[in-house]
């Protein structure tokens, strides 16, 4: 169900979409499409997952992936920011991403826009995002099936995908990433430990300032004044997959 064609950022519009989970709370999205776009990209942050979305897409959640929501159009890529009803904890509190309600939500989001879009659908997760996305698609079910690939960036130490996994993978991780649960050789370590004939790509950013807690998104773990280039480093490995 469409709620509003709402303000997203200065010069962009978003539509909301609630996507039906059996007779429990939805999962909202946030959509932001483009003319001619040549492929999807779902969004999912770290931390618990919450963004909060209101009925007309605003948050207050100064998220990475909310931060630079609006680049992904000069690509010609649709990006979809997901939400969740309840907090998928993290590494100190327990990771609820592997259970299976929320990765059946992450399957009923990939089937809408891919049914709303007919596009390449890619999954793109930071930080305990990346445990989403990768929980998600070593399923190996119908639903993980139709991903075109999987972006992941400031990967989580727990994160690994299964050999059996063929999609395209690529890592992307900040050089100075000082958060002790994402350090640079989670990234390195998926990418090394892939098959040498499946398409895996490691991107390192350098550049850009941290703030704060080292593990929020205002550090360099969050790529905190870089985002154009972890959009521009993202965009560029799905637009050159068949």
């Amino acid at each position: 169900m469409a709620l509003c064609l709402c303000q997203v950022t200065l010069g962009v519009q978003g539509q909301v979409f609630d996507v039906p989970h059996l007779q429990d709370a939805p999962t909202r999205t946030l959509f932001v499409g483009v003319q001619n776009p040549k492929a999807l990209v779902l969004l999912f942050p770290g931390g618990g997952g919450l963004l909060h979305l209101k009925d007309d897409g605003s948050t207050r959640n100064q998220h990475t992936f909310i931060r630079s929501l609006d680049q992904w159009a000069q690509y010609q890529i649709d990006a979809t920011l997901v939400d969740t009803p309840y907090d998928l904890g993290d590494l100190r509190r327990g990771d609820r991403r592997n259970e299976e309600d929320h990765l059946k939500r992450v399957g009923e989001v990939v089937d809408f826009y891919k049914t709303k879009t007919g596009l390449p659908i890619w999954i793109f997760g930071h930080s305990m995002g990346t445990s989403t996305a990768t929980y998600f698609v070593n399923q190996l079910n119908e639903d993980s099936k139709k991903l075109s690939g999987i972006v992941i960036a400031g990967t989580v130490r727990t994160a690994s995908i299964n050999d059996e996994v063929s999609l395209p993978v690529e890592a992307i991780h900040h050089l100075q990433d000082q958060c002790g649960g994402t350090p640079l050789s989670a990234s390195k370590d998926i990418v090394a430990g892939r098959p040498k004939n499946y398409i895996s790509q490691l991107e390192i950013v350098e550049g850009g300032i941290t703030e704060g807690n080292v593990c929020d998104s205002f550090g360099y773990h969050g790529f905190n004044q870089t985002e154009p280039e972890l959009v521009k480093r993202a965009a560029q490995f799905i637009l050159t997959q068949k």
